[in-house]
């Protein structure tokens, strides 16, 4: 079992390695980087877990909150069952675990994070978190049922109007490499570059302000961290000395709630804590018996 714990440790250190793992196998399809397409096959129809657009070129799956956007706001709405579900799945398994380390998004900003400069808190904007559940109900939800055209359909709002995530992976490589789609950039491409670059910006100094404040897909997450299987625990070996939240850049006490709705399981943390005492899901059984893993 310590070498479980071990494990669980070192796959924390090597994180960005993690992640930039799975952004490559969602995003399989490199040489339509170069050709300018989209991969339209099969697997297509099926979603990964984190926030990968469908438009771009390499994406081998769907982004969640696209599909559902899309089904939503079909002419002949049906609420979006399938989607929900695998969404539900996901995050009954595994919580905000998949922000940590299974959403390209998120790899970006951690990236860029790491770019050398004066680091800020975000300890005083914690307010804004809130914007993020009002993303979800009312741009990714409600207005796909009531903003609808004259055929009954809505356009996707969340992905068309403020994700950054489909400009970076969609809208900049496609126009790079597609000389029609260069030609046909308005107004719209502008307002989504602009929000890329402020988050693209914020993201140097202030660790992921998209995850803590805009994204739907971590608002929907972060519900799930109340019952998901995979959670951290602390035991009575705690002995408050706030480096748990010292040491999170979500803003999260770990020795006052574990369930934090914040809490991406990156396992800083786990790393941390002078006396073990916090444990994953995994391993909380031979902890709770009394095991020493020194």
């Amino acid at each position: 079992m310590a070498n479980l714990i071990n494990l669980l440790k070192n796959i924390g250190k090597k994180r960005n390695l993690f992640q930039g793992t799975f952004a490559l196998l969602t995003n399989l399809h490199i040489p339509n980087f170069i050709k300018g397409t989209i991969y339209t096959g099969k697997t297509k129809s099926l979603c990964v877990p984190g926030l990968n657009c469908y438009s771009c070129p390499g994406a081998a799956f769907s982004c969640p909150i696209g599909s559902f956007q899309a089904l939503v706001g079909s002419s002949k709405f049906n609420f979006a069952y399938y989607v929900t579900g695998l969404m539900l799945f996901f995050g009954t398994l595994f919580g905000r675990l998949i922000c940590g380390f299974m959403c390209p998004f998120g790899f970006f900003q951690d990236l860029l994070y790491k770019i050398p400069t004066k680091k800020f808190s975000t300890r005083k904007f914690s307010f804004l978190k809130y914007l993020k559940y009002l993303i979800l109900i009312f741009v990714v939800f409600l207005f796909g049922i009531f903003l609808t055209d004259e055929l009954g359909g809505a356009s996707p709002y969340f992905c068309q109007y403020i994700c950054p995530q489909g400009i970076l992976e969609g809208g900049i490589p496609l126009s790079i490499a597609n000389k029609s789609i260069r030609g046909a950039l308005g107004n719209l491409f502008k307002l989504k570059f602009a929000i890329l670059t402020l988050i693209t910006l914020l993201s140097i100094f202030f660790y992921r302000p998209f995850c803590k404040y805009l994204c739907p897909l971590g608002a929907f997450y972060a519900i799930t961290n109340k019952f998901s299987f995979y959670k951290y625990h602390v035991d009575d070996s705690c002995i408050s000395c706030g480096k748990c939240k010292r040491v999170c850049k979500m803003d999260v006490d770990m020795s006052k709630n574990q369930n934090a709705l914040e809490c991406i399981r990156c396992g800083d943390c786990l790393r941390a804590c002078p006396t073990s005492a916090i444990s994953t899901s995994i391993n909380k059984n031979k902890v709770d018996e009394g095991v020493s893993y020194e």
